[in-house]
């Protein structure tokens, strides 16, 4: 064997190797503690386009943080039992939160900020789904 086929089968067996840390590295993402992982997310974040982003998100980022005391938990608390009761619009989803002793502006407050962070992160977004129940 030549030169340059050990060469070349030298480089082929790194670039078999680091493929394959790859593919573990991803596989292994999914299992990460302390992180709130997007699922089924393509190779493009669509952050670069203005989209969520669909990176991975640590779980005491200041993402999570309650808003005016309103945390993510509560929110798809207050959408399932708004569900139940047949209330479909802001209005009543405040004053359902009203009920359970959230001021009107407090609540208010909340959905938008909870909503806009659907829009910087599809991990808000899927995790909010999944308190939901879906």
């Amino acid at each position: 064997m030549g030169f340059f086929s050990k060469a070349k089968d030298a480089l082929a067996q790194q670039a078999a190797a680091a493929q394959a840390a790859a593919q573990g590295q991803q596989g292994q993402q999914g299992q990460q503690p302390g992180m709130v992982h997007v699922q089924g997310a393509g190779p493009i974040d669509p952050a670069i386009l203005g989209g969520p982003s669909t990176r991975s998100v640590a779980e005491n980022d200041p993402i999570w943080e309650p808003i005016n005391g309103v945390s993510l938990q509560d929110y798809a608390d207050w959408a399932r039992e708004a569900q139940t009761r047949g209330i479909k619009d802001e209005a009543g989803l405040i004053t359902l939160a009203g009920e359970k002793g959230v001021s009107a502006a407090d609540a208010k407050a909340a959905l938008d900020g909870w909503v806009a962070r659907m829009g910087q992160s599809q991990a808000v977004g899927q995790q909010f789904r999944k308190f939901l129940g879906y």
